[in-house]
């Protein structure tokens, strides 16, 4: 299944471009939320990433948007068991491989 995230950091801001593009990757459910990059608290994400199954792909707009930082992005695919593979819906060269479940910890 192909799983879309969209995050905008506020309120005046509208996902509908995100959205778009989420859903011209391929994306079959997508999730959204109005929260700043700086905010731990994403309940959407957090729902979003519990429902990715072995085999699924999540899409993202920009890694800015699933991420606050290099190392936010790394404990997420940790904490996920490197299970799904992430495409960036903007940029294909940004988008990471699945990782060998012998390669994660």
């Amino acid at each position: 299944m192909i799983i879309g995230y969209a995050r905008v950091s506020t309120n005046d801001q509208n996902p509908e471009l995100q959205v778009d593009a989420l859903e011209k990757a391929g994306a079959e459910q997508v999730f959204q939320e109005k929260f700043t990059g700086t905010s731990r608290e994403r309940p959407e994400l957090s729902q979003c990433l519990r429902m990715l199954r072995p085999g699924d792909v999540l899409v993202v707009w920009k890694l800015d948007r699933l991420a606050r930082s290099l190392k936010d992005l790394v404990e997420i695919v940790q904490d996920l068991q490197c299970v799904f593979q992430t495409k960036v819906a903007t940029d294909s060269r940004r988008s990471l491989p699945p990782i060998p479940r012998e390669s994660c910890h």
